[in-house]
């Protein structure tokens, strides 16, 4: 860390709460810098005395299994989506959805508590990595998945360089690796080279694997695994 820096980015960067999170401590005079109340904005030395009165809420991050036909935000009249699903199924009600699958994928979500990862997350400047599984509608070509792994241009935009692997087993089948997340993107890579994708499965983000997760089913990440992808998040 570079000091000085403002006291909300000093909690998040020490994991105390988001930024936000931050912001309210400070407000409601929570957070004391040398022993007398911080103020909004103020900037912190690499010597100084911090402390948060009181306790702070755990952060928690959950690996879970969308599933097709669920909604990952905001679900219309009709539709269910992901924080209801939990809510109803496990009692669960402090996480939301970092990012979002579309109601006919299925696959991976990462859930949390912890404003922090939301940004560095979806940042596409970041080049996280996710891992999909895709059936198409055909047979797919070599020139296709050399184009899936070059960049397609999809109505203007040129998608970044990615990795493509066709599945051995079954030529309609392949895996690809993106480091960006435009709206349907692959659905529209596929589209623009003539291919309609009939089933899309994320499978891993970053260090995050889905593993032996079954549709609403979730798991807990922590140990090794949430230090590694805590740090791939620069937190």
């Amino acid at each position: 860390m570079e000091f000085p820096m403002r006291i909300n980015k000093y909690l998040a960067h020490n994991g105390v709460a988001s930024r936000r999170e931050a912001d309210t401590l400070i407000t409601e005079g929570k957070v004391k810098i040398n022993g007398k109340k911080a103020k909004m904005g103020q900037q912190v030395q690499e010597l100084d005395d911090v402390k948060v009165v009181g306790q702070t809420k755990s952060k928690t991050y959950l690996a879970y299994y969308k599933g097709r036909g669920i909604i990952t935000h905001s679900p219309a009249e009709g539709e269910t989506d992901i924080a209801g699903r939990l809510a109803k199924d496990f009692g669960i009600t402090n996480v939301s959805p970092v990012g979002r699958l579309d109601k006919d994928s299925e696959g991976l979500l990462v859930l949390s508590n912890d404003g922090r990862i939301t940004g560095p997350l979806l940042d596409p400047e970041a080049k996280h990595e996710k891992e999909y599984e895709v059936l198409v509608d055909k047979r797919i070509s070599s020139m296709f998945i050399r184009a899936m792994g070059i960049g397609v241009d999809i109505e203007g935009y040129q998608t970044k360089p990615a990795i493509a692997i066709l599945n051995p087993k079954n030529d309609k089948r392949f895996k690809i690796i993106l480091t960006e997340g435009k709206k349907h993107q692959i659905r529209r890579m596929c589209a623009a080279l003539g291919y309609q994708v009939q089933n899309l499965k994320r499978v891993r983000i970053g260090n995050i694997k889905i593993d032996k997760l079954k549709p609403n089913q979730y798991r807990k990440i922590q140990g090794d695994e949430l230090k590694t992808f805590l740090k791939q998040l620069g937190l």
